[in-house]
């Protein structure tokens, strides 16, 4: 016999193992020596009215075995000898392209400039105790790109781009919990993420493919508008059916090597800013209408904020990205002279801190002074940004900061408040780092939050910067139906460096995507 349950209950029946099971047994009449099974697979908080609840749906069987949460069950097959594909790029995008060719017999070679995840781990460290920043090693860089040490977040709205279930249950397959199947809005997090990329790893060795860590490609072979191979950072040569570039938003090199061999690229639109840091329990009491504290059930509260202010006559909107509950702050620069703040949240978002990006969108009037730099002018606003902040926090991975109270009334911060990033703040003038057309929106938002949202323009917010990796201001133009690049057949840009997708998961999906028009298009080699 199997019931199906929604329900609407109280936090602290909801969320807790045995209370939530002898209500269900109550509610349905039910006996302990029934031996129910019972599980949930949905689950999310309503925190709209000052009674938080948490809507449940469950599954309940009494007498015959439950089907597994997780339906997919794929078996790799043995690709060691068929004809091979390369891919440029060992994030999210990357790896589920990889395992997508298995699946459809074709061998992946993967190029990765970085490190494999625990050996990253060493440079990580030397960023935040050291200052010093590894070019090809950090943040963003290595096994399971940005989104391996950053945060871990699973919720997407690109749900036309391919299967939201089947790429959580990949993860789950390798060893990710299975709670994010049951989630709204899923999360890995940073600390356990590491486990599941590892494993992936192994899927794709195990099943006869290959990882190259600590080797960078400097090179696209093309022969009449046509990709045969990459060569690398060890100067050989790797041919293969054809080659996608799933190199992350961070990549710079990669843009200019394309644009120097005068292969189509555009420039995109994107956003940049700060991090916003709180107390996270000031976020809590604001999201779950608590007095003192969310009590030992409710997780870390989270935000999603939007606005439009004006510059200029002109309409600019403001909003908050990738926000972190439970979280840190951490230091994803790239390159020596630059600060680059991103945020992460472990697991159990146990933190005493959240943060959020808080970014202002960068239109085209805004790149005109770039004119020259081309399809690459929103990368040099980039760098200008970051090296601003290097150089104004005293020239080490030390971020710029300002109490955001302090930012709105145009006044430099006599003392920051404690803070999550380790390498530590600066209290510097945050007009003296952003160009005016990101200060002065961004100025307006946080007065409009502060007016909107009661304590969040408090005197314990804060502002660091910078956020300037959002997304890529550059686009690899792809054909809409085969992903492939309009001029250079052979060649699909993918994930988010390419300019097509915005997290973990729609990277994840389109690595499919792509994997299964390379394999489409150019079947009749494998015969």
């Amino acid at each position: 016999m199997q019931h199906t349950l929604q329900l609407s209950l109280a936090p602290e029946i909801a969320l807790d193992e045995d209370n939530f099971r002898r209500f269900v047994i109550q509610k349905l009449r039910l006996r302990e020596s029934d031996a129910p099974f019972i599980r949930k697979t949905r689950q999310s908080i309503d925190a709209r009215s000052r009674q938080v609840k948490i809507n449940v749906q469950a599954e309940v069987y009494v007498g015959e075995t439950p089907p597994p949460l997780a339906g997919t069950r794929i078996v790799y097959p043995d690709v060691s000898k068929r004809p091979q594909a390369l891919i440029v790029g060992c994030g999210p995008a990357g790896m589920f392209a990889a395992l997508r060719l298995i699946e459809l017999g074709i061998k992946p070679v993967l190029f990765e400039r970085g490190k494999d995840v625990r050996t990253r781990r060493r440079d990580l460290a030397a960023i935040n105790k050291e200052h010093h920043v590894n070019p090809e090693s950090n943040y963003c860089f290595g096994e399971g790109g940005a989104g391996t040490y950053s945060d871990g977040k699973l919720y997407t709205r690109s749900n036309k781009r391919g299967d939201i279930r089947r790429v959580l249950e990949i993860f789950v397959a390798h060893s990710a919990s299975e709670q994010i199947l049951i989630d709204t809005h899923p999360h890995i997090g940073t600390n356990k993420l590491p486990v599941v990329v590892s494993e992936m790893r192994e899927s794709i060795l195990n099943a006869g493919g290959e990882i190259h860590f600590d080797t960078k490609v400097t090179d696209l072979v093309i022969r009449d508008n046509r990709i045969t191979g990459v060569v690398t950072n060890h100067y050989d040569e790797h041919t293969g059916l054809g080659v996608i570039l799933a190199t992350g938003h961070s990549a710079r090199d990669i843009y200019e090597m394309l644009h120097a061999k005068n292969v189509l690229i555009e420039s995109k639109s994107f956003a940049m800013g700060v991090r916003i840091e709180h107390p996270q329990n000031t976020i809590d009491k604001i999201q779950y209408h608590c007095e003192v504290d969310r009590g030992p059930y409710l997780p870390a509260a989270s935000y999603s904020l939007v606005t439009q202010t004006h510059y200029k006559g002109a309409q600019r909107g403001v909003f908050s990205f990738c926000m972190c509950p439970g979280g840190f702050i951490v230091p994803a620069a790239t390159a020596s002279g630059e600060v680059v703040v991103n945020g992460m949240s472990p697991s159990r978002r146990d933190s005493p801190y959240a943060n959020s990006g808080m970014v202002v969108t960068i239109e085209d009037a805004d790149l005109v002074p770039y004119r020259e730099f081309g399809p690459m002018a929103g990368l040099q606003l980039q760098r200008e940004l970051e090296q601003a902040a290097c150089k104004l926090a005293g020239a080490t991975q030390t971020a710029p900061a300002q109490l955001a109270l302090d930012f709105v009334k145009g006044r430099t911060s006599a003392q920051l408040r404690d803070t999550s990033y380790q390498p530590g703040l600066q209290s510097v003038d945050l007009y003296d780092v952003l160009p005016a057309h990101i200060a002065f929106p961004l100025r307006d938002a946080l007065s409009d939050f502060g007016r909107k949202i009661r304590g969040y323009l408090s005197g314990d917010a804060q502002l660091i910067g910078v956020e300037s990796r959002t997304s890529s201001p550059v686009r690899i133009p792809r054909e809409r139906d085969t992903c492939e690049h309009p001029e250079i057949k052979g060649l699909f840009p993918c994930g988010e460096g390419a300019g097509y997708a915005g997290g973990i998961m729609s990277a994840a999906m389109d690595g499919e995507r792509c994997a299964e028009q390379l394999a489409k298009l150019y079947a009749r080699a494998l015969a």
